[in-house]
């Protein structure tokens, strides 16, 4: 470890790292194993932020229900499973003879029509878990049901793909970086809002207490506002209280914060560059009002500063509904749509479209069945969709069979495993091989132009 660390050093290779809320501690661990490279600034070549593929990974969080966001209207089957819920052929808009998107949807559609939305049909995974921590984790980890990782599967494409990029080769927004992003050599940074960035001091909670060479309790630092909780719970969403689930990894750090006593005061002035680095992006366009349209702005907004970064997280949750469902995934799908929309818009004004693909995950679908509340309860394969200006629009894949016999317990059966969706996206967008990463071969799926 170098102990002339300077300020112009250590600011010019971990300048947002001080917007860290989990990450405080993967943040000094990635330092502590960069000093020797600090000192010299040769020794990696800093990456332009604008040269390579992004990936937008936006998570919705609670189980959507897939069978009304990509709804197969013309199937007998639905309509007699939800007497109540079931969206009518007239109400539908429409992709194909069979399938059409929730009438909230509109955004979503106008970016299907301009060639920017595909659709990939029935994706899920063997022996699917119900609980919302659990298939979590799998979708996070791109584990095995039976098995359980620490790593999460863009952590690991972080390891085998970035070595030696920027702190910042991954964001996520929100207070707590996800599990997907744990990782051998922690790398990421999560935050809120740039421009509230404010120091605060004190110890993780349940993080251990490190102790220094004169053996005397150090305390954690960091900025932002740091959270180990895994869920948000928002009485106000009638039958969705799940408003983010992170995964169960909260990380820690174990090895010697000694030069902190040299850095924080450093660290502290980080704050202000942050705010600089973020104010050099331009917003082309406006964006609706919601706080799914604001993380999505601010990723454009990141986007067109320049930042190296290869991997943005961004959540938006809700969807865990058991009663009263229709108004409330009205609300939650008209905030997709319309935020996805204005942000593919503000990329495309900048010039930045086809250099970005979006793709959403929810850990589950739901029931096929209704239940008695005016919900649906936890199920299993659903759809999920890419953007981008690279896509090939359409449904990909056929939609699910709705017989009873067909089912399974219930629920919808998966056609597509996630895997093949992420090996896809590493070896077709992030043009890395996919087996060191997922741990196995998966087939490829043709949603990439």
């Amino acid at each position: 470890m170098n102990p002339n660390l300077n300020r112009r050093q250590f600011l010019g290779r971990a300048l947002l790292s001080g917007a860290i809320a989990r990450t405080v501690p993967s943040f000094l661990a990635a330092t502590c194993q960069q000093l020797q490279a600090f000192g010299d600034p040769s020794a990696i070549a800093a990456p332009t932020g604008h040269d390579v593929p992004i990936l937008v990974v936006l998570q919705l969080a609670g189980g959507n229900d897939g069978l009304n966001t990509v709804v197969p209207f013309a199937n007998d089957e639905y309509h007699r499973a939800r007497p109540k819920l079931a969206l009518e052929r007239g109400q539908v808009l429409r992709l194909t003879d069979e399938v059409g998107l929730h009438p909230a949807l509109t955004g979503l559609k106008s970016l299907f029509d301009d060639g920017h939305l595909g659709v990939i049909q029935s994706v899920g995974y063997p022996n699917p878990n119900r609980s919302h921590f659990r298939s979590t984790d799998i979708w996070m980890t791109a584990s095995a049901s039976d098995r359980v990782e620490n790593h999460g599967w863009i952590g690991r494409y972080f390891d085998h793909a970035c070595a030696g990029a920027d702190p910042t080769v991954g964001i996520a927004i929100g207070r707590q970086a996800p599990l997907a992003f744990a990782a051998g050599h922690p790398s990421g940074v999560s935050l809120e809002n740039p421009e509230s960035l404010h120091y605060i001091e004190g110890e993780l909670e349940n993080g251990p207490n490190m102790k220094g060479q004169n053996g005397s309790e150090k305390y954690y630092r960091q900025f932002g506002v740091g959270s180990t909780e895994t869920m948000d719970v928002h009485t106000t969403n009638s039958g969705s209280s799940i408003g983010s689930v992170s995964g169960s990894h909260v990380g820690h750090l174990d090895s010697p914060l000694d030069f902190l006593e040299r850095t924080t005061a450093d660290a502290q002035s980080s704050g202000d560059q942050i705010r600089q680095v973020a104010a050099k992006g331009r917003n082309q366009l406006s964006y609706p009002a919601s706080r799914l349209a604001t993380d999505l702005k601010l990723v454009a907004r990141l986007i067109s500063g320049g930042l190296p970064t290869r991997v943005y997280y961004v959540s938006h949750g809700g969807f865990d509904t058991h009663t009263n469902q229709l108004p409330t995934h009205q609300r939650l799908l008209t905030e997709l749509g319309e935020a996805t929309k204005a942000f593919l818009a503000d990329l495309k004004a900048m010039g930045q479209l086809d250099r970005v693909l979006l793709m959403t995950f929810s850990e589950f679908g739901r029931r096929v069945a209704e239940n008695a509340n005016g919900g649906t309860d936890h199920g299993a394969a659903a759809p999920l969709f890419v953007a981008g200006g690279k896509v090939k629009p359409g449904v990909h894949g056929s939609a699910p069979s709705l017989a009873p016999e067909n089912l399974l317990n219930g629920d919808v059966r998966f056609s597509t495993d996630f895997r093949s969706v992420y090996g896809t996206v590493l070896e077709k967008w992030l043009k890395t091989p996919s087996v060191p990463i997922l741990g196995a071969v998966f087939p490829q799926l043709n949603f990439m132009a």
